[in-house]
């Protein structure tokens, strides 16, 4: 179990918390990634980790991996928060890349046709910071609010604009993607109870941002996949509208670090095993935040949730988390897709300018958004 804060060394049997955009690669990359660990657990509890092959990035995906190695990024779990969050992110490799091939990399030429806007919105801690997603057109447009990834302690709303403003493109929604209060200077549950706020905002002003209040759903990746999950639950609880779907892009649905996932990508790029470690013990104030059901979702009340797509990277600890989320929520009855995508790692999603792949899955979470809300 996890018992402190680590800093300089691995965490090895429970992780919690969230996956990590910002999360920087050294110059070994993906291919060097491929010897990874898988381990068993032995009597006294240790691991044994015993070297074996993972799969491999395509060609896209490893150019990204390549670029973020080359920027000069440090090992996550080992620095500080504050340190941690000037590393170099995916997105930077992304824009490099783009730069090197000569194409624009300001966000409309990236994702034309949706204009964004910067304001602040009321939370539990004061003014959260977000960004409001429009298409062109008069509206009323179906909403979607967005969580990011960083695992709950780094990135923001700049890291993941890709993400949400490819949704806004491929919905046709507007999406508003909040910046929630950070760990470790806000422990668990401030991000959840954010999450919850900005939902609720929405909710009451979706009208006020050329939004329909009755098509309103919830997506994020990572961190922000867990939240919108656990968003859902929350509003179903406080008797609130519910969210017409959810979009869970490679979300933490548990908090234990043993599935062959976690062991086939201990090393992988940009998420590795030994910053999920990192994450859980800045996040967490004790090891019984890690079991709460807003964290470990796999053990949550999940009946009566709205229609569930999991969208999860092969190349990722936390492809089985998706696994075992789409397995907790067919056994509640809820209505779940999930597709995996092979040759990328996580932090994919928002990639589409430079990874087919990524492109395929923001029009697959814009299609199952589309559909539910009627369009």
């Amino acid at each position: 179990m996890f018992n402190s804060p680590p800093t300089r060394a691995l965490v090895v049997v429970t992780l919690a918390g969230a996956a990590g955009l910002a999360g920087c690669a050294t110059k070994d990359s993906a291919r060097a990634d491929s010897m990874t660990a898988a381990g068993t657990l032995s009597d006294s509890g240790e691991m044994s980790l015993p070297r074996t092959r993972a799969s491999a990035a395509n060609v896209e995906m490893q150019s990204v991996l390549d670029q973020l190695g080359s920027m000069g990024g440090k090992p996550i779990e080992s620095l500080t928060p504050a340190e941690a969050r000037k590393q170099p992110t995916p997105a930077a490799a992304v824009a490099m890349v783009m730069t090197k091939a000569g194409r624009d990399t300001t966000p409309t030429a990236m994702v034309p046709g949706i204009s964004s806007m910067d304001r602040t919105i009321p939370g539990p801690g004061g003014a959260m910071p977000t960004r409001i997603y429009t298409p062109s057109g008069p509206g009323p447009f179906a909403v979607v609010v967005y969580y990011h990834g960083g695992g709950w302690v780094i990135a923001d709303k700049n890291v993941y604009d890709g993400g949400a403003r490819s949704i806004s493109k491929e919905a046709n929604a507007i999406v508003v993607s909040v910046d929630y209060r950070l760990a470790p200077e806000h422990k668990f549950p401030a991000q959840h109870d954010d999450a919850l706020a900005a939902y609720a905002w929405v909710v009451k002003n979706a009208a006020s941002i050329k939004g329909d209040p009755n098509r309103i759903a919830i997506a994020g990746e990572s961190a922000g996949g867990n939240l919108a999950v656990a968003t859902a639950i929350a509003a179903r609880d406080a008797k609130m509208p519910i969210p017409k779907a959810v979009i869970a892009v490679y979300p933490i649905a548990q908090p234990e670090n043993t599935t062959a996932s976690y062991i086939e990508h201990a090393n992988a790029k940009p998420l590795n095993r030994a910053m999920m470690g990192w994450f859980a013990g800045h996040v967490s104030r004790t090891p019984a935040d890690l079991q709460d059901p807003r964290i470990n979702l796999v053990k949550a009340n999940l009946a009566g949730l709205p229609p569930v797509t999991i969208i999860n990277a092969q190349i990722d600890p936390l492809r089985e988390d998706g696994a075992m989320l789409e397995q907790a929520l067919k056994a509640a009855n809820v209505s779940v897709e999930r597709r995996v995508y092979d040759g990328v790692a996580h932090e994919f999603f928002g990639m589409g300018a430079v990874v087919a792949k990524a492109m395929d899955a923001t029009q697959y979470a814009g299609a199952r958004l589309k559909a539910a809300f009627g369009n």
